[in-house]
């Protein structure tokens, strides 16, 4: 039978393993302040604020999929063709029967995060209509996408996606920061995943999608959604990026699909399922901008700071693993201590 030394020892544990991510940012902020001189600079937190953006709002929809049980292997090159999609609209409108046809920006943000939901339905079909693993569905998906978006420009870049006056689709610049749809987005979705219904279901469909089953949900219904949801908030991401560069590429967003898997891991984000939550995420986010920044701001080389974000997120994937096995153990030995 466990001491109540021991109980507050392990409880103790668990407080720390729960707020790790939090705790690393500060020691990561603390480090780099000193180490560099340069890291509180205007310049530098601005950085710091885009990677977060770009990172979080990505990472939000990979943490419903991730919840799931879920990965979307896709949303980086759902980045670059919606960013591709957007920039065309603006700089060569829609030929149809010899008109062309110009949207306001309003519109083609709403186009294209329409597409990403799309994509994302697609996504969520083939795994549960196909019963295609999600890694091997989304791996599919992202090639196809990618492949499109070089298609639409055969490969070269749109530039200075200002629009045009007269045709009323200026204002590319004038989308709000990314920060602040961050926060808005954040918000809406912890809601969502915490005090709504479908909230409770994603999380039931990842802790054990056949008992979720039994008791009358709709797992394949509930993936669908997910999907659809991290298709949509990467082509939000692919609208604000093209926006802050005032181009679109091709290659926009290649490899970012790693970058929100490891924002959403740091947050706390099980991989396994069942377990994850949208302010880890966030936290997560800010965690590994912060720590790809600042080795940026050091001068670390780029081959370096692979290999540091790599150790990084396996050790954080570790202690994930850590926290559910005492978890796990705590709820089995349960012992009332008087």
């Amino acid at each position: 039978m466990k001491t109540k030394k021991q109980y507050d020892k392990n409880d103790f544990i668990m407080t720390l393993l729960k707020g790790r991510t939090f705790i690393v940012l500060i020691i990561l902020v603390v480090l780099f302040s000193v180490l560099s001189e340069n890291f509180f600079s205007t310049s530098t937190l601005l950085m710091v604020a885009k990677h977060v953006a770009l990172y979080g709002i990505l990472a939000i929809g990979m943490t419903y999929v991730i919840i799931t049980g879920g990965i979307d292997l896709s949303v980086g090159s759902v980045v670059g063709l919606a960013g591709m999609i957007g920039g065309y609209l603006i700089q060569n409108g829609l030929t149809v029967g010899g008109y062309t046809l110009y949207f306001s920006v309003p519109m083609v943000i709403l186009i294209v995060i329409l597409l990403g939901c799309a994509i994302g339905w697609v996504n969520g079909a083939v795994i549960t209509k196909l019963r295609v693993a999600p890694f091997i569905a989304t791996l599919g998906t992202m090639y196809i996408c990618r492949g499109f978006a070089n298609i639409i420009s055969t490969g070269r870049t749109f530039s200075s996606l200002a629009g045009y006056e007269g045709l009323g689709n200026t204002g590319f610049m004038g989308i709000p920061v990314g920060a602040i749809l961050l926060v808005i987005l954040s918000v809406i979705t912890a809601i969502i995943l915490r005090k709504t219904t479908f909230g409770w279901h994603v999380y039931a469909v990842g802790g054990n999608e056949r008992a979720a089953r039994m008791s009358g949900i709709k797992p394949d219904r509930v993936k669908i959604y997910v999907y659809m949801l991290s298709g949509a908030c990467a082509a939000l991401v692919g609208i604000i990026n093209t926006a802050q560069l005032m181009a679109a590429h091709p290659a926009g967003g290649d490899g970012w699909e790693m970058n929100a898997i490891a924002a959403s891991v740091l947050g706390g984000t099980s991989m396994a399922g069942g377990r994850g939550n949208i302010f880890g995420t966030v936290i997560g986010a800010i965690l590994f901008s912060a720590l790809k920044v600042g080795l940026i701001v050091m001068g670390v080389d780029t081959f370096y700071q692979f290999i540091v974000t790599g150790v990084v997120v396996i050790f954080a994937a570790y202690l994930e693993i850590v926290q559910g096995n005492m978890m796990q153990k705590g709820s089995k030995n349960e012992v009332r201590v008087k």
